[in-house]
């Protein structure tokens, strides 16, 4: 067996033939680590005599049925996931530390545990006795999930070959290495290495892997990119340390919707599943306050409802200040200066706050037409009507656009109570929905008139 070296960036994963203390491939200083890998045979890869074995090929339909789901219990979960677990699929978890990654993924362990699952829980970052004060803390120490504290993953593998596991927790992936790389937990040979053999195994076996993730500063799973591409699933949590809603939000699903969302609450005893999001995001609204509008969205397959709050006052500084939480801030630019240019809102002298409450963050355009309306109700100092809603994507020459799932948005916010909606023209179809009275509008220039009324504008 030859040693071979390499020079590997922890930032980005680029190869170097030296060391350098800036990686030309990602622009990141000092992140190039030497790396020793065994390597074996002969130095062109695959050149030389030993051919490899015939691979059996088969068609696309077949007669053996797909394993059923592995359903949790937490119907939150179950639904990011795509309607359970399937077997032989790998999860990756991630978010920032305290989020409640390790909450969630004991709880799913115990939950299938007491229903005659296999479980298994190896935790690399903390001791068995941590690991039972948490299941202590949250009510789940009755439940039959074997425990382990290990980093080898060659240890690991052939502990799970003796015993057969139906589901497996590597918490977290960063601490497990490879005795055959020559280089410390957490980088970049040692993360993809390690998850290409914890892989292998659970696809042989037919075992559910689930792997919980570090972030970095920018929010993104630390390690190479290559894992995210490795495995079935990957899943974010996101949420503010300030308040106790969290969001499990799938940004890749081999096996379910993408963009699917649960929504948790943390509390004392642990993560509980919130059934119905938008009445919660909506339960302090009881004022009325310029500013202020609901914002009729869909995350996934979910229409939500969620408040969205503008404070437009004037600015003292010579570059007046744009404060954004839970929104694109060049979205935001965007529509200030569409508000600016054709609707004839002066708002260049004025500082822009913007807040989606209840620390949930909205992606989809179809949230500009409700920042337009907190807007222009914020400096027209008018209040909206509590019972309505607004949705639209707004181009740049001030058209309102219309956008997809409408009617399931409406009928979302019908169930709640709102009896009106702002919304883009849509084509043969007026009046009104769901027992909503429905207004349309197709230029951004009528939902100023709309607010300011028999005022005129300023």
């Amino acid at each position: 067996m030859a040693a071979a070296s390499r020079f590997v960036c922890q930032s980005c994963g680029a190869e170097h033939r030296k060391w350098a203390g800036r990686c030309d491939a990602c622009g990141e200083w000092n992140s190039i680590v030497e790396e020793t890998v065994s390597t074996g045979g002969t130095p062109g890869g695959l050149k030389g005599k030993k051919r490899g074995r015939q691979i059996a090929f088969e068609s696309l339909t077949g007669a053996s049925e797909p394993p059923p789901r592995m359903v949790t219990g937490i119907n939150e979960l179950d639904r990011v996931f795509g309607g359970g677990l399937v077997p032989g699929s790998v999860l990756l978890l991630g978010g920032d530390p305290g989020i409640g990654k390790s909450t969630i993924t004991l709880q799913a362990a115990a939950r299938l545990g007491m229903k005659g699952v296999r479980c298994v829980y190896l935790s690399g970052e903390e001791a068995i006795d941590q690991v039972r004060l948490r299941a202590r803390r949250l009510g789940l120490e009755a439940s039959p999930v074997q425990l382990a504290a290990a980093t080898n993953v060659r240890d690991i593998i052939s502990s799970l070959s003796a015993e057969r596991a139906d589901l497996v927790v590597i918490d977290s992936i960063q601490t497990m290495y490879l005795d055959t790389l020559d280089s410390a937990p957490g980088t970049v040979g040692q993360v993809r290495g390690s998850a290409q053999e914890l892989i292998r195994h659970a696809k042989e076996t037919g075992a559910v892997l689930m792997l919980v993730g570090h972030v970095t500063k920018d929010g993104q799973i630390a390690g190479p990119r290559v894992l995210e591409h490795m495995v079935d699933a990957v899943l974010y949590f996101e949420g503010e340390r300030g308040h106790q809603f969290r969001i499990l939000r799938a940004v890749k699903n081999r096996y379910g919707a993408t963009d699917e969302i649960g929504v948790f609450e943390m509390t004392d005893h642990g993560l509980d599943e919130v059934a119905n999001p938008s009445a919660l995001f909506l339960d302090r609204r009881d004022q009325d306050v310029a500013g202020t509008v609901v914002f009729a969205g869909i995350e996934g397959s979910r229409p939500m409802l969620m408040e969205i709050q503008a404070l437009v006052a004037p600015s003292a500084l010579g570059t007046p200040r744009r404060a954004v939480v839970g929104w694109d801030s060049g979205r935001l630019a965007m529509v200030l200066a569409v508000l600016d240019t054709r609707c004839g809102l002066a708002l260049s002298g004025h500082d822009v706050y913007l807040n989606v409450a209840g620390g949930f963050s909205v992606r989809e355009p179809a949230a500009d037409l409700a920042v337009a309306a907190a807007l222009i109700s914020s400096i027209a100092a008018k209040p909206l009507p509590k019972d309505g809603i607004y949705f639209g994507e707004i181009g740049l020459a001030g058209e309102v656009r219309p956008v997809s799932q409408a009617d399931a948005r409406l009928s979302e916010a019908a169930k709640l109570g709102f009896r009106q909606a702002v919304i883009p023209e849509r084509k043969g179809r007026k009046g009104t929905v769901e027992g909503m009275s429905v207004m349309t509008v197709n230029q951004l220039g009528n939902l100023v008139d709309l607010i300011y009324g028999d005022d005129g504008r300023p």
